[in-house]
């Protein structure tokens, strides 16, 4: 299947890049869309558009370095920062404005309580996006 437009969520680790190649290595139909978000996550304490320096520059910087992999592959990303309560949600309302056909997103995976969890965003997204959601999980290094 051919993807026309793909969202691919990042969260600054080494599984962006990851990611990115598995989209890079998608079939696309003339000029497909890929674009990369980053969601920074505001506490309910503090207002929506609150301002969090620390996290935004994290944001921006990894959305850069996406950006850099896509111009030396020579493939056009559209990347954007997002504040979010949850980021979860802030992927699944992205993915339905921009009429995306699949959402790509790594997870680290690990161990909480003695069972495996792949956090809180991915199955929020898993459960109610409304296109094709792809899960990459980067093996484990041997304990």
């Amino acid at each position: 299947m051919a993807y026309q437009r793909v969202l691919v969520p990042i969260n600054g680790s080494i599984g962006d890049e990851h990611a990115l190649r598995v989209v890079f290595g998608l079939p696309r139909r003339g000029r497909a869309m890929i674009h990369v978000m980053y969601v920074v996550e505001v506490p309910q304490a503090l207002p929506l558009d609150a301002e969090l320096p620390e996290e935004i520059q994290r944001g921006e910087q990894a959305l850069q370095h996406c950006e850099a992999i896509g111009q030396a592959e020579r493939v056009t990303i559209e990347a954007e920062l997002l504040q979010a309560r949850h980021a979860g949600t802030a992927i699944v309302d992205e993915a339905r404005q921009r009429g995306a056909d699949l959402i790509v997103i790594s997870v680290e995976g690990r161990q909480r309580r003695g069972e495996f969890s792949l956090g809180r965003s991915a199955p929020y997204v898993l459960k109610n996006a409304a296109c094709e959601v792809w899960v990459l999980r980067r093996p484990q290094p041997p304990a």
